[in-house]
């Protein structure tokens, strides 16, 4: 199953990023098209009172504590074994990239299954099973709201970049738009 984390406040950006345009459709736009060809199923983890238009939508069930609320609450509603977890603003992750994780995902067998750039582990780009919920809900009441703290004591496949890059990806796919700056960063990039 796929779920789209647009639930985040946009504060650097000072405009809901999902509604942003981007060459000619909106980010949630964009990004619902890639997970539909890659996932059966898609829902939206945000506000319904948003998103009910656009498809299924996922309310966090720990509101304001960040994108691992959102992961949470999308894997307790979600039956699939394998579910992928992309966030709004990433405007060049492809099909092909969706698709490379999830067979890594499914040939590991491992919690989760996560890429790493030079930027780091990119948690918002990654594939999880239903066990990844138990321990979020036990962080996110404890108040830890950091996604990567809870890969420590799970089994992790690491799509390291090499391997990225061999398959024909880059921390390009990764880019994120989080200010404006960045937009215009994006616009003008291949």
């Amino acid at each position: 199953m796929g779920f789209l984390l647009a639930g985040g406040k946009s504060s650097r950006m000072a405009a809901d990023k999902a509604f942003l345009e981007f060459r000619g459709q909106t980010l949630l736009q964009r990004a619902l098209a890639v997970i539909a060809q890659v996932c059966p199923s898609v829902a939206i983890v945000g506000d319904p009172a948003r998103f009910s238009n656009y498809g299924p939508v996922i309310e966090d069930l720990y509101s304001g504590c960040g994108p691992l609320a959102g992961i949470h609450a999308a894997l307790t509603r979600s039956s699939a074994e394998l579910n992928l977890m992309l966030a709004v603003d990433m405007p060049f992750v492809s099909e092909e990239l969706l698709s490379y994780l999830f067979s890594a995902a499914e040939e590991s067998g491992a919690v989760v299954t996560v890429p790493r750039t030079r930027k780091g582990l990119q948690p918002l780009c990654a594939v999880y099973r239903g066990a990844f919920a138990d321990a979020a809900d036990i962080a996110l009441r404890a108040g830890h709201y950091k996604i990567d703290a809870l890969f420590r004591g799970l089994s992790i496949r690491v799509v390291e970049e090499a391997e990225l890059e061999k398959a024909g990806f880059s921390e390009h796919n990764f880019f994120n738009i989080n200010t404006p700056e960045d937009q215009r960063v994006a616009e003008n990039s291949p």
